[in-house]
């Protein structure tokens, strides 16, 4: 079976990473077949605005440092043959997985935001000549868009990511199709 994995993270007050989400993802079915959420416990005492969203129940975690954070994910995806990786301005979590460079990063947001990508985006909306929105397309307005009204967003990386994953689901376009950073 082909996977992809989507990936989040949060970061400290100062940019250091925090945490970091990554579903495996059936290519064809966007079926999580695993999942793990990794805490880097060096940086978590300096906080972050979404420090508050690290524990959450039912979650469980991986604590591991900043620096064996991206290892551990390589090691992770290459036991499922990962290749892909989609993330939701996935250069902002490609900086903060630097050691996941050699991977396929592809950006959802590259097609959630724009009008010729995105069905959902109402026709009065104020958009560039590219059709891409001139504002609210992160992950939170653009799911209540695609029907998820009372959507807000956590802010935890694994459930985030879970939050991406759904933005693929709803948009209903193959992964090939998201376009490569």
């Amino acid at each position: 079976m082909d996977h992809f994995a989507v990936i989040d993270t949060e970061t400290t007050w100062s940019g250091a990473l925090m945490t970091a989400g990554v579903l495996i993802v059936e290519t064809g079915s966007f079926k999580v077949v695993a999942s793990n959420y990794y805490i880097a416990a060096d940086t978590l005492a300096e906080g972050g605005l979404y420090s508050h969203e690290v524990h959450m129940k039912d979650l469980t975690e991986t604590v591991t440092t900043s620096a064996d954070i991206g290892p551990e994910i390589h090691k992770y995806l290459t036991k499922h043959n990962v290749k892909t990786i989609l993330a939701y301005n996935a250069g902002f979590d490609r900086n903060c997985l630097s050691y996941l460079r050699s991977y396929r990063w592809c950006d959802i947001m590259r097609l959630a935001a724009y009008k010729q990508y995105n069905s959902a985006i109402p026709e009065n909306a104020e958009c560039c000549k590219t059709g891409k929105l001139k504002r609210g397309y992160g992950v939170e307005p653009i799911l209540r868009m695609l029907g998820k009204d009372m959507y807000y967003e956590t802010h935890n990386a694994l459930i985030d990511a879970m939050d991406e994953l759904e933005i693929v689901r709803l948009l209903g376009h193959p992964v090939d199709m998201y376009p490569e950073i």
